[in-house]
Formats: C-alpha cells, sequence, structure tokens
C-alpha cells in the first residue's frame, strides 16, 4: 500500500486558528470567577499593565510602526548595521586604589577580550582635593583608584597602548582636571588628537544626586562641562566629553520610566549648556555619552533602552538636531541595586542578564560587573568570570549578528511604547520643575524616586519579589565571601608624600579660572605636573558658594536581608552558634512537609538555624524535644485539617517548655483570637511581611536591638 505524504506541512490545517476573544473566553471559563485582570495581568512599577499574551491585534496598523534600525525615531538602534561587524565594546571599569595592583588588573583584563577601560577616582580625587589636602577625611582611597597627577595615570596605564584602547574616566565633580590629566598622558605618550580615544563623562549632576555636594556652584559646574565638552570637539574627534550616568537614580530605586525621564532632563540641561555656551546642537549631541544601569527583569531592560533612544531623538529633533545626531551613544552596565552580598555567586546570573539585556537592547558599550564586587574589591577570578560572561554571549552565542532581534515582537514594541509615553510624561513634569537642577536641588527628583522605591521594598518585604539565595533559598550555612582590603592608610601616606614630592616648584595654577581658553590651560599646568587637587583649586573649587543638597541615597535591594544575616553571623561569633528555631510538626508527613520547607526557607533568610523536622503524635512529645534542642522559638507546622486540634494544645506546652516565641505556619483565618489566646504570638503565611517578622524575632531572642526595628 502507498502511503502519499502532502507536499507542505500546513499547521494551521490541523490547528485552526484562534482569535483573542476565542482566548479570552476559554480562559475566564478556567478561572471560574476570578477577575481577569487580577489574576493574569501584571503591573510595572510604572504602573503599566503587561498582559498574559500579545498577538497581531496589538499592532499599531502602521506597516513599520517602530522604523529601520539607524534610522527615523532610532528604537531598533543607532546604526543601521548595529553591532553585527565589530561587535559590542566590553568596557571594564577598574578602582583598586593601589596603582600597582590596578594596572596589573587592566592588563590583565586588556589580554583576556576587554576593549576599554574605564578608570573610576577615588573620593579624594572626585571632589578635587590631593592625598595631603588639610581636611579631616579627604576619602583617599575609597572607592577608586588614587591617581592625583599625570606620573600616577602613566604608571597605573603601564603598558597599555592607549593609541589602540578607549579610556574612560569616572572622575565626579573634578572632571576638568582629571580629562586634562589624561590628555596630559596621550600627549607625554605621542597620541595623536585624532587617534586618542576617551570618555570623559562630565556629569555634575549625578555627582550631586550621589553625594549631595559639588565644590563649586551648579552653573559654574555646568558652564566648565561646555568649556570641556566645546574643547574637546575642536581637538579630540574620538572623544566624548559628557557623560549621563543614571546609577544614582537607578540604584535608588527608581523606575525604568523615572531612570529615562531624568537621563533624558539630565541630557537637556548639557544641551543648553553647551549651546549656551556658542557650540551647535549636533555637535553638542554628539558629545553625550548615556550610561544607564539595567536591572535583572531582562524584558523591560530592553525596552528602557529602546524607549530611551527613541524619546533622545525626539528631543533632538525638537532641539532642531539634524537626523545625523540623533543616535543616542549608550553605555550599560549592571545596577548596584540588584547585587547581594550573601550568595554572591548567584549574581553571576544576576549579570549575565543585565549583559544579555544590554546587548539584545542595542547597547554600543557593555560593562559586565564582578560577581564579588559588594564584598569589596574584585579578584583575578571574578574579573575573568565577568570579562567572560559578555564574550560568551558575544563569540558563543552571536547575540551581536542579529540587528535589533528584540524588533517584531508584539509583547516588546507595545511594552517600549508605554514605556515611553511614562517616561515624556515624567520629563515634561521635570522641565515644569525648571529643569533637572532645579529639580534635583528641590528635592522632587528624590521625593520621586522614593515613593517608588517604598513600593518596591514593601515588595520585597513580603516576598512577592524573591531575592534568590537571600530572602528565598537562603544558605545559612555557606562560606562568607571575603575579599582582602587594601591597606588605605599606608598607601594614603604613601600617596600623599608622592604627590608633595611631584608638584612643580611653582605653581603657576592660581590664573586658571580666569584664563581665555580654561581647558587648555588646565591640560598645560596637567602636563607641568600639577596635581589634580592644584587644578581643581585654580577653577575655584571650594572656594565660595557650592551646590549642597540631600544625596538620594542608594540602596540594594537585598540590603536589608543582609544586615538580618550580618547580625546572625555577628551572634555566632559571639555565641558559638547561630539564634535556632525549631519546628514542632505534628501528624503524617504529607500534612506538615510543605509548611516546614517553607518555614526553613523563610527563618534562614533572617540567619536562623532550623533544627527539628519529625512529626510528632502529641504536644508532650513536640516540647520535650523543643526543650532539648537548644532553639528559642518554636513553629507549629501541619496541615490546616489538623490545626484547631494541635494548636491550643501545643503552644501552651511550648510556651511551657521555655519559648521565648511561638509561631504558626499558616493563615489562622477566623481562629486568629483563640490562637493567640492559647499561645500563639505570631502567624507567618504566604505575603506576610517576612522583613519585618524576622527582625521582630531577631530582636525577641537579642540578636539585634529593639531599634533596629524602625530602621
Amino acid at each position: 500500500m502507498t502511503v502519499t505524504f502532502p507536499r507542505e506541512l500546513r499547521v494551521q490545517d490541523d490547528f485552526p486558528a484562534v482569535d483573542y476573544d476565542q482566548w479570552r473566553q476559554v480562559v475566564e471559563k478556567a478561572l471560574a470567577g476570578s477577575p481577569f485582570e487580577k489574576k493574569l495581568v501584571s503591573k510595572t512599577y510604572d504602573d503599566l499593565s503587561i498582559q498574559p499574551i500579545y498577538s497581531r491585534r496589538d499592532e499599531s496598523g502602521q506597516d513599520d510602526p517602530m522604523g529601520f534600525p539607524g534610522l527615523a525615531t532610532r528604537v531598533r538602534g543607532g546604526s543601521p548595521l548595529g553591532s553585527t561587524q565589530s561587535g559590542w565594546d566590553l568596557r571594564q571599569e577598574f578602582c583598586d586604589p593601589c596603582l600597582t595592583e590596578g594596572n596589573q588588573a587592566i592588563l590583565e583584563d586588556l589580554a583576556g577580550g576587554v576593549t576599554s577601560i574605564q578608570i573610576r577616582l577615588d573620593d579624594a580625587a572626585r571632589c578635587g582635593l590631593d592625598p595631603d589636602a588639610s581636611v579631616s577625611d579627604t576619602g583617599t582611597g575609597r572607592g577608586g583608584v588614587m591617581v592625583y597627577c599625570v606620573d600616577d595615570l602613566d604608571k597605573l596605564l603601564g603598558d597599555v597602548q592607549l593609541d589602540m584602547i578607549t579610556v574612560a574616566l569616572d572622575s565626579g565633580a573634578a572632571f576638568v582636571p582629571a580629562a586634562a590629566t589624561l590628555v596630559a598622558l596621550w600627549q607625554r605618550r605621542g597620541v595623536p588628537p585624532r587617534e586618542a580615544r576617551g570618555a570623559f563623562n562630565a556629569d555634575p549632576l549625578a555627582e550631586l544626586a550621589r553625594r549631595g555636594q559639588l565644590p563649586t556652584e551648579t552653573p559654574s559646574a555646568l558652564l566648565l562641562l561646555a568649556d570641556l565638552a566645546d574643547w574637546t570637539s575642536k581637538h579630540y574627534p574620538q572623544v566624548t566629553a559628557v557623560g549621563v550616568d543614571t546609577s544614582p537614580f537607578h540604584d535608588a530605586g527608581a523606575s525604568a520610566a523615572q531612570d529615562i525621564a531624568f537621563a533624558l532632563a539630565t541630557g537637556v540641561e548639557y544641551l543648553r549648556a553647551m549651546t549656551d555656551r556658542g557650540m551647535d546642537v549636533d555637535t553638542a549631541a554628539k558629545q553625550i555619552l548615556f550610561r544607564i544601569s539595567l536591572g535583572t527583569e531582562h524584558f523591560r531592560a530592553v525596552a528602557k533602552l529602546r524607549a530611551a533612544r527613541w524619546l533622545w531623538s525626539r528631543v533632538l529633533e525638537s532641539s532642531g538636531a539634524s537626523e545625523d545626531a540623533w543616535a543616542m551613544r549608550i553605555q550599560t552596565r549592571t545596577g548596584n541595586r540588584v547585587l547581594t552580598k550573601h550568595d554572591a555567586s548567584v549574581n553571576l546570573l544576576r549579570n549575565c542578564v543585565a549583559v544579555f539585556a544590554g546587548g539584545i537592547g542595542g547597547a554600543d558599550t557593555i560593562t559586565s560587573v564582578p560577581f564579588d564586587c559588594v564584598a569589596g574589591l574584585p579578584n583575578e577570578f571574578s574579573r575573568r568570570v565577568a570579562r567572560n560572561t559578555a564574550l560568551v554571549l558575544q563569540e558563543e552565542s552571536h547575540l551581536h549578528r542579529v540587528i535589533d532581534p528584540a524588533g517584531g515582537s508584539w509583547f516588546l514594541d507595545q511594552l517600549t511604547t508605554d514605556l515611553a509615553g511614562k517616561a515624556w510624561e515624567i520629563f515634561q513634569e521635570t522641565e515644569r520643575q525648571g529643569g533637572m537642577a532645579a529639580a534635583l536641588a528641590g528635592g522632587w527628583v528624590a521625593k520621586e524616586i522614593a515613593a517608588t522605591a517604598a513600593v518596591r521594598a514593601k515588595d520585597i518585604a513580603t516576598r512577592k519579589r524573591g531575592i534568590t539565595g537571600v530572602s528565598e533559598f537562603p544558605n545559612v550555612d555557606e562560606e562568607p565571601l571575603v575579599r582582602a582590603a587594601r591597606d588605605l592608610k599606608a598607601l594614603a601616606e604613601a600617596a600623599a608624600t608622592r604627590v608633595r614630592g611631584a608638584r612643580p616648584a611653582s605653581d603657576e595654577t592660581a590664573s586658571l579660572a580666569v584664563a581665555d581658553d580654561r581647558v587648555a590651560a588646565v591640560v598645560m599646568a596637567a602636563s607641568a605636573g600639577a596635581t589634580l587637587g592644584q587644578l581643581a583649586s585654580g577653577l575655584g573649587f571650594h572656594q565660595g558658594e557650592t551646590a549642597s543638597m540631600g544625596a538620594i541615597t542608594p540602596q540594594r535591594l537585598a540590603e536589608p536581608f543582609d544586615q538580618l544575616r550580618d547580625a546572625s553571623d555577628a551572634w555566632r561569633e559571639t555565641h558559638g552558634q547561630r539564634p535556632r528555631v525549631f519546628l514542632a510538626c505534628f501528624g503524617p508527613v504529607s500534612h506538615y512537609s510543605g509548611r516546614a520547607t517553607w518555614s526553613t526557607n523563610f527563618f534562614e533568610a533572617g540567619g536562623f538555624e532550623v533544627v527539628g523536622s519529625e512529626g510528632f503524635e502529641d504536644a508532650e512529645a513536640a516540647a520535650a524535644a523543643f526543650e532539648s534542642s537548644g532553639a528559642t522559638i518554636a513553629v507549629i507546622c501541619s496541615s490546616d485539617k489538623l490545626y484547631p486540634d494541635v494548636v491550643p494544645a501545643a503552644a501552651g506546652k511550648l510556651k511551657a517548655a521555655g519559648a521565648d516565641a511561638v509561631v504558626l505556619a499558616g493563615f489562622p483565618g477566623d481562629n486568629e483570637q483563640a490562637w493567640r489566646d492559647a499561645g500563639v504570638d505570631r502567624f507567618i503565611f504566604m505575603r506576610c511581611n517576612v522583613l519585618e517578622t524576622l527582625r521582630s524575632l531577631l530582636a525577641k531572642v537579642g540578636v539585634i536591638d529593639e531599634g533596629e526595628l524602625a530602621r
């Protein structure tokens, strides 16, 4: 018998098309009266709806609503070919205070595939202070590299081929002195201006938001930014002078739309400063690099980058810029707020998601962070893993080979549209506040971010939003991740001695502020050996009026739980063991195993050691086992079916056996008062406030002070 097969396989012949209305009817029947919007539609922190399914009905009706990559709105990318030819620029950041160790790290990363480097100066240099400045706390060595003059930078970048490698700076308020020092090094090394590649990242508003102060007035800082941008555009064609860093807002808890809006508002503030200086808008726009922090919600991160490009092109179009200048240069970095101190290995996955989103979202430059950066200075292994994370996604997964892989997704196109609309509203309100500088100084930006952060913090406290390895699935017995700290006192003393010996005999920086070409004068002084402190002083830093406001305080999402774990670790060091919780399980294993596992997870998130997991037949046996366990808190675990018989007897017996607190695993419903009368102190259940409960119980057993409960 001959079997004849069809020449074409047509799936729709066996599976006829189902439209959205038909699908919706089936779903609502399955929900059995539960509201569709409540059960299946989720909300972002920008109050945007995420539908459970997207289809052709969600298209705008246009043939190509998002345009082509590199054209029109730039939603789909800044250039027609994206990163398909050269790949991403992998830019790693370095903040080791020791110049020798920093140089070794830079050379290792460059040899391992990094294509550009970013140098973060320490807190002293960022404020325009030398290590021997006569102030009580200069911040020498904290948070960055101890570079104070061209000789220091020369040592840090020893054996680095500066004509081949892009060097980016993160120098806080001292962006002109730092930029001049880098230019002085290019000149010393004989790098022609047309071949030098770099990013000075002048961003005074980000520094103001982060630190709450600037060493000069805000208008003066903006004028310095404009001077640097104008000079850079004329002399160093492959260098950008201005940065817009969203990390102060992202790390404090900003939503995706707030992040975009404040980046736009900052960019507009800088455009105004540059055009007021006499630059044309095209030239000014091309001087800006946007540095955008990303979290672990990769679809929203991709949409955020696409929406940011869309809105920036709209800003530039409205500003009269030619279409050639509409592209938004973007560098992405994994945001500090999503990284954890405990179970730090999970940061490998968090960073991978953010790097993936940056690549898919069309970033030009990507920074991949070491998994141990919360614990201290990254080591050789963690830096290697960080750079290889990006290289695997690029070289083995070939993510850069597709131009805008998110394009054509009904979901992502709609999310991009919704996010752009919300961000534009916030941007407009920021402008109504008087612009980004005024909105920052007046506290409006901080208030808006705090409102969003509070909602997110509540979700984390109730584990509506879990943090793997910290609030969910913690490993309370993990070996603490320890990174050796540098001897900052010795390094600071050495730096002070080094700087005093390197300063020119005659200080000619006093007239920098009134020079006809201030940037050129600062470069000349830096080439002559002037220190960052001298250059900053010559520009008027720390003299007269300065900008000041309440700093926008960053907080990692896991930090409240990390604090509890830290308190438990300290208790163990002092007492030889962690605070203990005893599971008083009742009935057959099928009645208590689920809640016992859930309760173990719950209490280990607060650093408790959980003991006991066998089922007891009666309250007397459970109380006897508790008494010999060394625990101070007892948790009753069983099923709702058995609780009415178990709880009244068990709670009283456990209290009599010495329990400081008796906790019931499960929602009490109408039995709450009766079971409290029987001796139950607390109830734990899905969506209860886990953080508040753990804090209260740790205070109950003396691990933390009662004062911690108010924090």
